[in-house]
């Protein structure tokens, strides 16, 4: 959206973009609605595409939100780590919307290209899986789809040597409450995070006396947004493959609907969200 309206009959409409950045180029458009290319003559393969496609770029500005949110944070700028956090939810929200767009494909329609995709699967996006290694969600196993991609599996695996965003949400809270010199949880660096009842007695602390902890306490409350968002996502994901291919196996190889599901009961901060029964 330009910030200045267009005025045909204005001196400046006279103006020629032959030597000036037009709203094409800055965006580079040419080359982005060139890259749908769909391997069926289907009416609704272009659908398929374009929602995967938006989507990765959306998933491309949660990785940049959630690495600025971490630099943000480690230097003591919690303001603007709010304001990512808050961003990366909003997006997730966006990307919940494009699902509605999807879910107008019915099963017939899918049929007419679903054999054109061979074995690719939404399974094998890498940056889906940067943003779980990211926020705390950590299964070396995931890494193999990306064997075949070298520096996509070192960018991986580098993000599984280094704490996680939780793990330094943790070592905030830790050194808030208990001071420089606070003993720290280990890290869980190439696992899942598993619930630590030292990790969510912390939490019940800040939620007890949010008046002396309240910038940990919106932090908290930040994170489970964003979870919820992200929960939403994986449901809707299940929703709309089930709606579409029911129970059939995943074009990618994995067993489809039930996978996904499985996925479902994954916790990516447990003790925010266990802590509420204590409470």
């Amino acid at each position: 959206m330009s910030d200045q309206a267009y005025d045909p009959g204005a001196e400046g409409a006279k103006m020629t973009f032959r030597d000036a950045m037009s709203y094409g180029d800055y965006l580079h458009l040419d080359a982005l609605l060139a890259q749908q290319h769909p391997q069926s003559d289907a009416h609704d393969e272009m659908l398929f595409v374009i929602q995967h496609q938006t989507s990765e770029l959306w998933m491309k500005l949660a990785i940049h939100e959630l690495a600025a949110a971490r630099k943000a944070m480690n230097a003591g700028d919690m303001a603007q780590m709010f304001k990512m956090l808050a961003r990366v939810s909003r997006i997730f929200e966006q990307l919940n919307s494009a699902w509605d767009v999807l879910r107008t494909m019915t099963p017939a329609d899918y049929t007419t290209f679903r054999e054109a995709l061979g074995p690719s699967s939404g399974f094998q996006s890498y940056q889906y899986r940067m943003i779980e290694y990211v926020l705390g969600n950590r299964n070396p196993n995931m890494l193999k789809p990306h064997e075949h991609m070298p520096e996509v599996h070192k960018m991986l695996s580098d993000e599984l040597e280094k704490p996680s965003f939780y793990d330094d949400v943790i070592r905030l809270l830790f050194t808030t409450i208990d001071g420089p010199d606070a003993r720290l949880p280990d890290p869980q660096l190439r696992t899942p995070h598993k619930a630590v009842p030292e990790v969510q007695a912390k939490w019940k602390q800040v939620y007890e006396d949010v008046g002396t902890y309240w910038t940990l306490y919106e932090l908290g409350e930040k994170l489970v947004d964003l979870e919820d968002y992200f929960r939403r996502w994986r449901f809707n994901h299940v929703t709309t493959v089930e709606r579409v291919i029911g129970f059939k196996r995943g074009t990618g190889g994995t067993s489809g609907v039930d996978y996904l599901k499985k996925m479902l009961s994954t916790e990516l901060f447990p003790e925010l969200w266990q802590v509420r029964g204590e409470l």
